[in-house]
């Protein structure tokens, strides 16, 4: 055989086996059972199989020759942590059990070792392989547990900074607008209890609807204050999904904690129109907009930072296009639009 076998959730066998019929053998055995199996009777191709990551290694007694062990020594070392190869020998049954053993565990350290003796039973080879396979799920199962914990950690550690980004622009924007410290704890209080009222709106939500003026409101509410508003908001009443509120409130934050440091909200004249809107036409689409006003003038930076990088991928990646994004030199713009039904609980 010299194919590779197709991609599944089980994986697949690599079958080890110079004399006689054993490798066709054990791969019609194999087959029966709907297990993919490559085949091999020479040494030739060992490497180049291996590199293909196997997810169970038949080897027979025959196939333990020096070449072959430093094959699979050297495929073993590359594993991953997570990753323990099983590998079945089948000995003769004359064959020195014990000191195989001890030579191949010092050989193949990364590898879970099973030894049967021939003659076996088809059904106890075929069980012992099957068996083997479910345990090689389990390992990558594990890997993806690992996998995902450590993306969740990951994200988990963006939103915290993304937080603290916002909580640090309030009270940039408080300091420069309050003349007491009574008034500046008053009003950097009051703001960050309207970034708490959004964090709640959108991330106790459960999966249910959230309006989107709601959601825009609560975002921008810590950078207004009574008598004077930075950031203005409209749009019609359109309820989305949990997933959307959260990447637009999360969007939002980046763009405002970006105008608070270089844009619009970096001086006491600037402001911000938000605008979204849903055109009625056979599918309906969403448009969202962005644009700032009598800030310092813009240029285009030398470099895209991460905040402009976040807001390309996530709103992007809602709307199904990518954003437009402009550093006008009389105030940074943004526009994105895509179907509406992108914004709705799946």
């Amino acid at each position: 055989m010299s194919g590779h076998p197709c991609e599944s959730e089980i994986d697949w066998v690599l079958v080890l086996a110079p004399f006689r019929k054993d490798a066709d053998y054990i791969a019609a055995l194999l087959r029966e059972q709907r297990v993919e199996v490559v085949a091999l009777r020479g040494s030739e191709d060992v490497a180049h199989h291996l590199a293909m990551s196997p997810g169970v290694i038949v080897i027979a007694h025959e196939a333990l020759n020096p070449q072959i062990v430093a094959s699979i020594s050297e495929h073993l070392a590359g594993q991953p942590d997570w990753s323990e190869v099983p590998i079945l020998v089948l000995l003769e049954r004359a064959a020195s059990i014990a000191k195989i053993r001890t030579q191949l565990e010092r050989a193949w350290s990364g590898s879970r070792l099973l030894f049967h003796t021939r003659p076996i039973a088809q059904l106890e080879l075929v069980n012992s392989i099957q068996s083997n396979l479910l345990v090689r799920l389990r390992q990558r199962q594990v890997r993806d547990a690992i996998d995902r914990e450590r993306e969740l950690r990951l994200e988990l550690n963006h939103r915290i900074k993304n937080i603290l980004a916002s909580v640090s622009s309030i009270f940039q924007m408080t300091q420069r607008g309050a003349t007491t410290l009574e008034g500046l704890s008053s009003e950097f209080k009051g703001r960050l209890q309207a970034l708490s009222d959004v964090h709640s709106a959108v991330f106790e939500a459960g999966g249910e609807d959230v309006f989107l003026s709601s959601v825009v409101e609560l975002t921008v509410a810590p950078y207004n204050t009574r008598t004077k508003r930075r950031i203005n908001v409209r749009g019609p009443e359109i309820a989305v999904g949990r997933d959307a509120a959260t990447t637009i409130a999360l969007c939002l934050h980046e763009l405002i904690t970006n105008a608070v440091k270089y844009g619009a909200l970096s001086n006491g004249e600037g402001s911000v129109d938000i605008v979204w809107d849903v055109c009625e036409t056979d599918e309906p689409v969403f448009t969202l907009d962005w644009a700032e006003s009598d800030g310092p003038e813009v240029s285009v930076p030398s470099r895209q930072g991460y905040g402009t990088r976040y807001v390309r991928s996530a709103l992007g990646s809602l709307c199904g296009s990518t954003p437009e994004i402009s550093f006008a030199p009389e105030g940074f713009r943004c526009h994105v639009s895509g179907p509406l039904r992108r914004l709705a609980t799946w």
